[in-house]
């Protein structure tokens, strides 16, 4: 018997305490404000006079709202979708209600009555009371609506962009495992005591590229699992193969992708470096500048050489990968130049506990 799936729970809410969302509420009140005052139809010297008292009301209303749904948040996230939206609707809903009865009274009260300052304040009641209760409601239904979708098409992609990570990390080429297997099978006559470490790098190796518990990892982690992929490489081309890392200068706690620089090194000894007779140094320099990581992978380009499936998919794989992480502010360039052929990496540093 199949037991139902478990109701999807009210996580696309934003984070009502956090400091971005008073500028968020603050533009959200400001544009209401001048939406309710425009629809009046005011004239000139009195539009700004009545979008300065709207503006001061939403205010209060918008800040209070804020603070209401900031303490409830924790409960709010445990509740199913429509549960959490029925309950945000009702607590903006409620300071609506509260502000704009606080505001009809302190109007009709004795020390105003009389006075120029009556006419700032309302003098319908129940009319003032309900249109503002109808005017939260539309504008919150709206903006729980755009948090829902926005937060389904980020996960849709987050999801998407995660099956392409497992098929990097599941891809190695089979020409690599097969060489790698050949090679150990020799050493184990020559020199078994390096077949047995070759056989710890091959197990690491493949255990960094299939684990599917951690998508991310840090900048030291990856380095380390394309050095235990060289190791590997060697035992198969011995002194034609030679990679010079210059990586002292990156933070090694910044936060990659998993399986990112591992398939830039395999491509470059791929296609620069198995097809030239004498071999070649492949190059990987690292530094870190005003606040951005840059990852340069370099290899010589054989001059007289058969035309080999290209890396497109991988490069692909990681410039999507980078750009869900950081957005803009990553960036993956490749290309040939002159007689090398130079693929430049460029992310923010991010250590691992500010991102996760």
């Amino acid at each position: 018997m199949t037991g139902s799936a478990p109701p999807q729970r009210s996580h696309y809410l934003p984070d009502f305490c956090a400091g971005h969302m008073v500028l968020a509420i603050v533009l959200i009140v400001e544009l209401t404000a001048l939406i309710v005052t425009l629809a009046r139809d005011a004239s000139s010297v009195a539009f700004w006079t009545d979008l300065a008292r709207t503006s001061l009301f939403l205010i209060w209303i918008g800040l209070a709202g804020q603070a209401a749904l900031c303490l409830a948040r924790r409960r709010l996230e445990t509740l199913p979708v429509a549960a959490g939206a029925a309950a945000v609707l009702g607590i903006v809903c409620g300071i609506v209600l509260i502000v704009s009865e606080v505001a009809y009274r302190i109007g009709a009260s004795a020390l105003l009555s009389g006075g120029e300052m009556q006419t700032l304040f309302p003098r319908e009641h129940f009319a003032f009371i309900g249109r503002n209760v109808a005017i939260a409601f539309i504008v919150t239904a709206l903006a729980l609506r755009y948090f829902f979708v926005t937060h389904e098409w980020r996960r849709n992609i987050e999801m998407q962009s995660r099956a392409r990570v497992h098929a990097l990390q599941a891809r190695i080429r089979p020409h690599f495992l097969f060489n790698s297997m050949n090679t150990i099978a020799a050493l184990t006559r020559t020199n078994p005591v390096r077949a047995e470490e070759a056989v710890q790098d091959l197990a690491d190796l493949f255990r960094a590229s299939l684990a599917e518990q951690r998508t991310e990892i840090t900048l030291a982690e990856e380095i380390g699992i394309a050095k235990t992929y060289e190791r590997i490489e060697l035992l198969r081309l011995g002194e034609r193969l030679k990679v010079d890392w210059q990586v002292a200068g990156v933070p090694q706690a910044a936060i990659v992708p998993s399986l990112m620089l591992q398939p830039l090194l395999e491509n470059a000894i791929y296609h620069g470096i198995e097809p030239r007779s004498s071999g070649g140094t492949v190059t990987v320099t690292g530094e870190h500048a005003n606040g951005l990581v840059t990852i340069v992978v370099r290899n010589p380009v054989p001059e007289r050489a058969a035309p080999r499936d290209g890396n497109r998919v991988a490069l692909a794989n990681i410039r999507e990968r980078l750009a869900l992480m950081y957005g803009t502010r990553a960036a993956v360039k490749a290309g040939r130049f002159d007689d090398e052929y130079i693929v430049t990496l460029r992310f923010p540093h991010e250590a691992e506990n500010a991102h996760r």
